[in-house]
């Protein structure tokens, strides 16, 4: 019990007791089974014409009426001090209430929940499936049996593989309730590959966001590390632009809302955490999609905290990572926003973050984009052909502004992912998530790009 509050209830337990005390002692006075000894004292006794006082049986005054006064000023007292003590400790026993209401609504200051039940139970509903697996809480997150996930991803074989990474494979896997999750499989090894892990685990399990990935639980078998995702079923930004469908099933209004939800993804981790959250491997690959085409960014093995200035070891995916990072090692929340400007080139123009020219020569997206980026006259010859001739022209100049501000050399030029996000807004339709309203689709009420 809370040492404030077991404080109150003594008090309290006194009070009562005090009072009950006064009200035995001046029970017999006053009660009306005391009975016909007590009568006289009950009654008003006559004074005598001459002024003496009358003497009772036994020969002995009884100056009941001056009595009786005192004895009702005392009970009276007795009565306000103990009112006023219980009024007093009800309102202390009110203030402890909203102190600890207020205590126990107040978000942690990581941005994150603070207990590791609190962690668990945000796991939200798909946890709640996994109640037939062999499954154990521990410490955060749940951790699961390695042989149900053997199970559940067909002994992890080739033809469940959703995708590979640094230090491993990403598997589809049906859990025996028919609950679809991602799993990640990491056996490289190394002091590295063990930092990373660690590091992802923590930060996923404290972070709770709809357009950051969720992790549902891990498993550790020997040298080898599972983590396990929710599952999104449109694969990667980069599978969907660069891979066999070539971006076919991303529209103009649909690049649009996964360059939001990464916005808004960021800018929680920027913005909302604290200490903030700097990404350090913003790119294609790590923005994945969902049936409906929310984006929702992963992979935090890399991610660094309260690293607002300073130099960090160099990571990250070439094409991707800032001038300053690269050359000095300076990392700030301003390196994920050149990262950003990037992944905005790539849904403008469909092309890859570093392409091959020669055999022996590459080229970057930003080298090459930026002189047409800010021509108006040749900026529509650049957009990615399944788009082309889809857009309000004005649209495509304020996505190709904003992308030119993220990717400058100089991190200062650069704006706040909040400033990005709410430029963004705008040009995505209310349905999708944004705020632009769309009263005509008809082609001729809309001003399209044309050829040149």
């Amino acid at each position: 019990m809370n040492p404030l509050l077991s404080v109150c209830v003594l008090l309290c337990s006194s009070c009562l007791l005090f009072s009950d005390s006064v009200l035995a002692r001046y029970a017999p006075l006053y009660s009306p089974a005391a009975g016909p000894a007590l009568a006289p004292l009950m009654w008003p006794v006559p004074r005598p014409s001459s002024g003496t006082v009358a003497p009772s049986s036994s020969g002995v005054a009884v100056t009941t009426e001056k009595h009786g006064r005192h004895l009702d000023t005392e009970l009276i007292l007795a009565i306000i001090l103990a009112s006023v003590a219980l009024v007093a400790i009800i309102l202390g026993l009110f203030g402890i209430w909203f102190y600890r209401r207020n205590n126990h609504l107040r978000p942690d200051s990581n941005g994150a929940q603070n207990s590791d039940g609190a962690k668990v139970s945000t796991f939200g509903p798909i946890l709640g499936k996994f109640n037939s697996m062999k499954t154990v809480k521990k410490g955060s997150v749940c951790a699961i049996d390695h042989a149900l996930l053997e199970a559940a991803t067909n002994n992890f074989s080739e033809s469940n593989v959703l995708g590979e990474g640094g230090f491993g494979r990403v598997y589809k896997a049906c859990m025996d309730d028919g609950v679809l999750v991602a799993v990640k499989k990491m056996e490289n090894g190394g002091e590295d590959f063990e930092r990373e892990f660690e590091n992802e685990m923590d930060l996923l399990c404290r972070i709770r966001h709809p357009n950051i990935v969720s992790l549902l639980g891990y498993s550790n078998d020997g040298q080898t590390r599972f983590l396990v995702y929710e599952l999104m079923q449109n694969g990667s930004l980069e599978s969907q632009l660069h891979g066999p469908s070539n971006g076919s099933a991303l529209t103009w209004h649909i690049r649009m809302k996964i360059a939001l939800d990464a916005a808004r993804g960021l800018e929680y981790l920027h913005e909302h955490c604290n200490p903030p959250v700097i990404h350090r491997d913003l790119k294609s690959s790590n923005i994945l999609l969902d049936s409906e085409f929310n984006a929702k960014i992963s992979d935090f093995g890399l991610a660094v905290t309260g690293q607002s200035k300073g130099s960090v070891k160099l990571s990250g995916t070439l094409g991707y990572v800032a001038p300053e990072y690269l050359l000095d090692g300076k990392l700030t929340e301003k390196s994920d926003v050149y990262a950003f400007g990037v992944v905005l080139l790539e849904l403008l123009m469909g092309r890859k973050p570093v392409e091959k020219i020669t055999p022996s020569q590459c080229q970057s997206i930003v080298t090459w984009a930026m002189p047409q980026l800010t021509d108006r006259s040749k900026l529509p010859n650049i957009v990615d052909p399944v788009i082309r001739n889809t857009m309000d022209l004005k649209h495509l100049y304020q996505v190709a502004a904003v992308a030119v501000l993220c990717i400058q050399p100089e991190p200062s030029y650069r704006p706040l992912i909040t400033d990005v996000l709410h430029s963004l807004i705008p040009l995505v339709p209310i349905e999708l998530g944004g705020a632009l309203r769309i009263l005509d689709t008809s082609p001729s009420s809309k001003n399209k790009l044309s050829s040149h």
